[in-house]
């Protein structure tokens, strides 16, 4: 959503989801002087003005409200020439500094003013000029921003160590729709031609792969059995493999299907860089782990914060301990329901997975977090079999 500022004119996003997330986008994209509409279920039309007629400020509780909106950053200054953003908010994995975003930036010709709490930055030059960059990190959204601003950009840049995650790769393609030049989608090395201008394109969205595993996961644990139509198994393989080592059985044939044995057995998990198991998927592993046979010990390697939904798994009869950025989960033979928070999107999903298996009633609390990255969740989780509803 945040490419189409490249590109004066209509553009169509096809196999979008109706989250909040898309919602809160829209409504920055609008407050920028796009018009933005549902063509249908899943299909976004967005009219972009000129570059001149683009207003590059963002209402402060929109940009609260979504760290993805950061992405917003370098397509303001490539078309625009500044941009005027709050710092951005989210989920609260801890800290997550923006200097990624921001010395790249710099270093394609734009300014930044030392403004507490806000992101104020200015584009010195009719463009952007070309930069060779290398990443400290594979940052996802970093490259998303570094790329967007290098397309419009003068001359060649370079992109080191630039993060390879299908949706990075999905971006890249939707700007070569927009007649960009780039090189290396897939891989550590991005090399993109800066073009003078771009146009709209119609392309479609690639399936999101940390929603398909939510739904795998339920199958699994709750000794079922799940088809994702749609879902990408080579953009999983690292998961499924992990899937594989606690006992379930995995047919790629169409989409994703997995069976689930009648008790899931301990593995050991690492969260790392695409193509390593992804950090949002971890919630969901731990949660699977919690009545696996054995001892599992599950890592996280990016976020530290992202083990605050373990209190909450725990009430509901888990054993995990966490030292430092590593949990030891003692898989026991049920879970008991009880009142629990989500916190996050992905903590939210795994504590209604928990939910699934747990003897009795679970209620989760933080709704609100599962609408920003599910779209119909409970109704889902409903035609699979599910007793799911909605309280107020």
């Amino acid at each position: 959503m945040a490419a189409v500022l490249l590109a004066s004119g209509q553009h169509r996003l096809r196999n979008v989801p109706r989250i909040s997330d898309v919602s809160i986008m829209g409504d920055i994209l609008t407050a920028f002087g796009c018009t933005v509409a549902w063509e249908n279920d899943h299909t976004l039309l967005i009219d972009v003005p000129a570059g001149d007629e683009i207003q590059p400020v963002a209402p402060a509780h929109l940009v609260a409200a979504m760290r993805a909106s950061l992405v917003a950053l370098g397509p303001l200054l490539a078309r625009s020439g500044s941009a005027h953003l709050s710092l951005p908010g989210g989920d609260d994995f801890g800290g997550r500094p923006i200097n990624f975003h921001t010395d790249g930036l710099t270093a394609m010709g734009a300014t930044f003013d030392n403004t507490p709490g806000v992101i104020s930055a200015t584009r010195r030059g009719p463009r952007l000029r070309a930069a060779r960059i290398t990443l400290e990190y594979p940052s996802h959204t970093a490259t998303d921003n570094l790329l967007m601003a290098a397309v419009l950009a003068d001359g060649r840049s370079v992109i080191d160590n630039a993060a390879k995650e299908p949706e990075v790769e999905d971006l890249g393609r939707q700007l070569i729709a927009m007649g960009a030049r780039i090189d290396g989608l897939g891989t550590s090395r991005l090399t993109i031609d800066g073009v003078e201008e771009l146009h709209p394109a119609d392309h479609e969205v690639i399936t999101d792969r940390v929603v398909t595993a939510t739904y795998l996961a339920a199958g699994l644990i709750t000794g079922g059995e799940v088809q994702v139509i749609d879902a990408r198994p080579d953009h999983m393989d690292r998961l499924l493999a992990k899937f594989v080592a606690m006992g379930a059985e995995v047919d790629c044939a169409q989409g994703i299907r997995v069976r689930g044995p009648q008790r899931l057995t301990a593995t050991d998990v690492a969260t790392l860089p695409y193509p390593g198991v992804a950090t949002d998927y971890k919630p969901l592993i731990t949660t699977l782990l919690t009545t696996a046979s054995g001892v599992s010990v599950v890592t996280e390697n990016l976020f530290y914060g992202r083990f605050r939904y373990v209190d909450e798994l725990i009430k509901l009869g888990a054993v995990v301990s966490t030292e430092d950025h590593h949990a030891v989960i003692r898989g026991v033979e049920s879970l008991r329901g009880t009142d629990v928070l989500g916190t996050d999107i992905r903590a939210a999903a795994a504590l209604s997975l928990a939910g699934l298996v747990a003897v009795g009633e679970t209620v989760v609390h933080g709704r609100e977090h599962l609408e920003r990255g599910y779209d119909d969740f409970v109704g889902r989780l409903t035609s699979l079999g599910a007793d799911v509803s909605v309280g107020s």
